[in-house]
């Protein structure tokens, strides 16, 4: 509307031969790409009479030929709008759509399980994406509280629905299995028969690695089987540990390649303690000159902090070393026993 007051406003001051008129086209064109269909040609019929004004003032600007240009582009601007509006609310119902797919496949944790406290950060790379190959679950079990945090090989939809057939399987298997090796043989047969059903040309290289966390009712220690995944970290005492497996489990969809055996460590887990599990979109964030993020340097430098509160901290120290670009989905969980005595 400014331009269309301003070019109108040059067309009447200024002389005939410079023909500011002849930019009246644009506005309706401009509009387009903001209003909806009626406002859009009401504003091309304004400049329409603008120009019917202005050749009542200068006879020889060429009304006719600029009419035309006015209306033609009135009425594609019109069409172009209808279509952005269109697929504007396409857009939007399927982002209600990955909204709810997100709160279903990554439902949002309680704060809290008997005396563990819980948080979980989930960042899509792509600023549009609600889900992705990343997933986490918790639960309090007859067995105490498991963890589980992994990353689906690939992206797209076939990682999401491998993702959801893991998820959807470890929120049963882990109220009914009384050991974590139990636990990851129910995983790995819901991922190969997720795989058989929905066969893909990558189907012999989709694999997820996973973590998998018990902390007993009451006990001072965790167990941990590592399926291929990043290593936590184990704040102890004001020190950090990398909790490395002490022999190799396999990613999910590969014990049939490379064998089915799994190793459980277990680890002191003392009051005021903190765990960090996360996936590779962490450590394989890079700053500009490609160097990958210390994350075990960091966590060393970080103050006592809650669940929340480093979360937030990392999520913030991972936009800065990267320069706000993340190339890959992020998801950890950070989990503490709170000294009660601190």
């Amino acid at each position: 509307m400014v331009l269309t007051v301003l070019i109108s406003a040059l067309a009447f001051a200024t002389p005939r031969e410079i023909a500011f008129s002849r930019l009246l086209p644009a506005a309706p064109a401009l509009a387009a790409s903001m209003w909806p269909v009626i406002p859009t040609i009401l504003l091309g019929a304004f400049c329409l009479l603008v120009m019917i004004g202005l050749s009542l003032v200068y006879t020889d600007l060429g009304t006719p030929y600029t009419a035309a240009a006015i209306a033609a582009v009135t009425l594609a601007a019109a069409y172009a709008s209808h279509v952005r509006l269109r697929r504007e609310e396409t857009l939007f119902q399927i982002r209600l759509v990955a909204d709810a797919a997100q709160k279903v496949l990554l439902r949002p944790l309680p704060s809290r399980f008997e005396d563990i406290e819980i948080e979980s950060l989930y960042v899509a790379a792509q600023a549009q994406a609600r889900i992705g190959g990343d997933f986490y679950e918790a639960a309090e079990t007859p067995y105490g509280v498991r963890l589980l945090l992994g990353d689906v090989r690939g992206k797209g939809l076939s990682a999401v629905g491998a993702a959801s057939a893991v998820i959807s399987c470890f929120r049963e298997a882990a109220h009914d299995e009384a050991d974590l090796t139990s636990v990851v043989h129910r995983l790995e047969t819901s991922m190969g028969r997720h795989s058989a059903a929905f066969p893909t040309q990558d189907l012999p290289e989709r694999f997820a690695t996973a973590l998998l966390a018990e902390i007993p009712h009451g006990g001072g220690h965790i167990r941990l089987l590592n399926c291929g995944h990043p290593p936590p970290l184990l704040v102890h005492h004001g020190k950090t540990f990398v909790l490395e497996p002490t022999a190799p489990s396999p990613p999910l969809n590969l014990a049939t390649l490379i064998g089915d055996h799994y190793r459980i460590d277990t680890v002191t887990f003392a009051p005021g303690d903190q765990l960090l599990l996360y996936t590779d979109g962490v450590t394989e964030t890079r700053d500009h000159s490609g160097e990958f993020f210390p994350l075990e340097d960091w966590m060393g430098r970080q103050d006592p902090a809650s669940p929340q509160g480093l979360l937030d901290r990392l999520h913030q120290a991972l936009l800065r070393f990267s320069g706000g670009q993340l190339d890959d989905d992020i998801a950890a969980l950070s989990v503490r026993r709170p000294d009660h005595h601190g």
